[in-house]
This record gives structure tokens, C-alpha cells and sequence, in this order.
């Protein structure tokens, strides 16, 4: 009878143990996408240059485009990221790939027009060496109804 007792603290404890890096994992990707609306607002495109990843795509209502274009659009204020109203966020990861969903109230300046929207954003990070590195940026324009299931 001992070693089944001993054999199910072992599975507790082991479940307990992958929750906990699990949960720190999330937290992690949420601070990140946190930092990164403030980079975009601040126009910060050195910090926001090693956080993209070389092959990222960035889909808005506009276009598709990729990392240059973005980092070129933030600098020059083509879009100003004003600022992002974040009102809920999920995260799901699997392996070494993390996905953010994000209800948000953009408030930004597009070619000298300002403009608030609702979106929802999805972000796909990968894990490599040197940290989590963004690969997919993508707004959804939604109603200010419009909910994330958790």
C-alpha cells in the first residue's frame, strides 16, 4: 500500500510543479505583450527590433506586411501606437510557441488621423535562445461586445 501512496504523491506533486511553470510561463508572455504596447507607444523600435522576429508578419486593416515595414511605420509615426486599452488577454502555450489574444481599445494616430478601434490581437511568440521573439501580430476590428473565451 505504501508505494501506490508514494507513486500518487509523486503525480500530485509533479502536476503541481508543471502548473506553476506553466502559470510563470504565462505571466511571463503577458508582461512581455504588455512591454511591447508601451514600446510601440514610446516609438521604441530598438527594443521592439529584438522582440520581432527576422521572418514576423504584421497584419492590419490595411495590409499585410513584415518586420522592416513595421519597425520603419513605428519609427517614421506613420501609425502611432498612442495607446492600447487592454481589457482582457488569454494566453495558451504549447511547447516552444505561445499565443496571446488580446481585447484592446487602440487608440492611435493613422497618416495624421487619429483613430480609436476596438480589436482583438493575436500575437504568436516563439521561444528561441535568446527569449520569446513575436512572429505574428494580427488586429481584428470587433465590436466593443466582442469576448475572449478562456
Amino acid at each position: 500500500m505504501k508505494p501506490s501512496i508514494i507513486a500518487i504523491l509523486f503525480v500530485i506533486v509533479g502536476m503541481q510543479l508543471s502548473f506553476a511553470q506553466s502559470s510563470s510561463t504565462e505571466q511571463e508572455i503577458k508582461e512581455l505583450s504588455k512591454a511591447k504596447w508601451q514600446w510601440m507607444a514610446d516609438k521604441d523600435v530598438d527594443k521592439l527590433a529584438s522582440l520581432f522576429h527576422d521572418k514576423s508578419k504584421f497584419v492590419h486593416m490595411s495590409g499585410t506586411w513584415k518586420k522592416d515595414e513595421e519597425l520603419e511605420i513605428i519609427k517614421t509615426g506613420s501609425i502611432w501606437y498612442k495607446n492600447a486599452d487592454v481589457h482582457d488577454v488569454a494566453v495558451e502555450i504549447e511547447g516552444d510557441v505561445a499565443v496571446v489574444w488580446s481585447r484592446i481599445t487602440l487608440d492611435a494616430v493613422v497618416r495624421e488621423n487619429v483613430a480609436v478601434t476596438e480589436f482583438t490581437v493575436t500575437e504568436v511568440y516563439k521561444k528561441e535562445d535568446d527569449g520569446w521573439k513575436l512572429l505574428v501580430f494580427t488586429f481584428s476590428s470587433v465590436r466593443d461586445t466582442h469576448k475572449i473565451k478562456h
